[in-house]
């Protein structure tokens, strides 16, 4: 079963790889594929593991489009820029 988060922040390649990398280690997540453009993210899995999935992704700096505000939205962006530059590592790590 398949189903779609529409999230804030997602800005690049880096913040994909992120998301990819760290929801592929959940339990009940056989596979994620991110649209940068269009800030979606589409879980290959078992949905009941949704409400985690959705955790995580607020943790990484990347919410539920409009779960948040104010100064929590601030903060999401935060988050998301330091996961963003974590993924970019990542992936020019690999390409060495």
């Amino acid at each position: 079963m398949s189903y779609e988060i529409e999230v804030d922040n997602i800005k690049c390649g880096g913040c994909a790889g992120t998301i990819v990398k760290r929801l592929g280690e959940l339990e009940g997540v056989a596979a994620v594929d991110v649209n940068v453009e269009q800030g979606i993210v589409r879980i290959d899995g078992d949905e009941s593991a949704r409400a985690v999935v959705s955790a995580l992704l607020a943790t990484l700096g990347y919410p539920e489009s409009g779960s948040t505000r104010g100064i929590a939205s601030a903060k999401a962006k935060a988050k998301s820029f330091v996961s963003c530059a974590v993924g970019r590592f990542a992936d020019n790590s690999a390409d060495s």
